[in-house]
């Protein structure tokens, strides 16, 4: 195993950089494919979703406080509440349920 740290950070520069330029020099064209289209719609948020809900999860002392926390802001934001009265409900919802639950 190579232990150079420069090894590991010119690895990563060269990955990250691929990632962004390969897109920019293989694709001069207009994308009019619908489905390639709606794909790279939804990618911001299904990354942002990746990443969300595991910390909503695990951010808590017990991982069902949590998941009670994530179905009540779930419920709540399809009711039509904004996003400060749902963060303010999941956070009591949170406090009462590691009351109980811990």
């Amino acid at each position: 195993m190579n232990k150079n740290p420069y090894f590991y950070i010119l690895t990563a520069f060269a990955v990250s950089y691929l990632i962004r330029v390969l897109p920019l020099t293989l694709i001069r064209r207009p994308i009019k494919n619908t489905f390639i289209r709606s794909f790279l719609f939804y990618v911001p948020y299904v990354t942002l979703a990746v990443m969300t809900f595991p910390a909503i999860i695990q951010a808590t002392q017990s991982t069902a406080a949590g998941i009670i926390a994530l179905a009540v802001g779930i419920i709540l934001s399809f009711i039509g509440l904004g996003l400060f009265p749902v963060a303010c409900a999941c956070c009591v919802v949170v406090f009462i349920a590691e009351l109980f639950l811990c």
